[in-house]
């Protein structure tokens, strides 16, 4: 059976971000791999993304998902697409469509203002958080009608800080493009720190003025039975990975 984590801030608009649970691949991949991109059977992945876009009672073609490439780019999403625009966060005002950004590590962030009748959805790595995705869908949001503060942001399973470790020359990137980012570091083993990925997503949207943003407090990493994770996949020596799918809709 699928496992579906949601958020009350979200409601009444159908929305999920799916666990690993409930899906029909195996071995390393076992359970609700929804990547393409992956190596599982392209089949399989067909299969589990059928089952996720019945659970959002939408027809597969408007389980809409780009092919996430950690920037800052977002697509304005009208009806099915011909192919995968390369982009990171999705945004429609067109009922019926289902938003949907994969992640196993990153942060699958879901944005709504029901008031508008306005969606969004992107994929937030530190690449694309720092390079401005989350402020990117907010403003694609605007352009169709919505208002930054009647937007409600949720940033569902991703890394924690504690299972992410990093070295120096990562922590140096941060600061050199702004010095407060510090905060989103604490001191780890030796000369490695603990950085903070759902800290900074929250900073940021807060600050680009969105009405709420929380994070649902699940680790990606630390919950192997519920979550994939790049991270967690790497350190086992793995040869790939699944990928989660977090899904909204008007």
């Amino acid at each position: 059976m699928m496992e579906i984590v949601t958020a009350d801030a979200l409601a009444p608009l159908r929305h999920g971000f799916f666990t690993r649970k409930g899906g029909a691949s195996s071995g390393i991949f076992s359970g609700l791999n929804c990547g393409p991109g992956s190596s599982d059977l392209a089949e399989v992945v067909t299969i589990n993304r059928r089952r996720v876009a019945e659970a959002m009672g939408v027809t597969p073609d408007l389980l809409v998902t780009v092919d996430q490439v950690h920037s800052a780019d977002v697509v304005h999403v009208t009806g099915p697409l011909t192919t995968r625009p390369k982009a990171d966060g999705l945004v429609t005002a067109t009922p019926g469509v289902a938003l949907a950004v994969l992640t196993a590590d990153c942060q699958p962030v879901l944005f709504a203002d029901a008031t508008a009748g306005v969606i969004g959805a992107a994929h937030a790595g530190w690449r694309g958080t720092l390079d401005g995705v989350l402020e990117a869908t907010v403003a694609a949001m605007e352009g169709l009608g919505a208002r930054r503060d009647r937007i409600t942001a949720v940033i569902g399973p991703t890394i924690s800080q504690r299972a992410y470790e990093v070295g120096p020359e990562f922590v140096e990137r941060f600061l050199d493009d702004d010095r407060a980012n510090a905060r989103f570091f604490a001191q780890g083993p030796g000369d490695r720190a603990l950085f903070d990925l759902p800290a900074l997503g929250l900073d940021r949207l807060r600050a680009a003025g969105v009405g709420h943003a929380e994070w649902t407090r699940h680790c990606t990493y630390s919950d192997p039975d519920r979550f994939f994770s790049f991270r967690r996949t790497t350190h086992a020596g793995e040869a790939d990975y699944g990928r989660l799918i977090s899904v909204i809709r008007l």
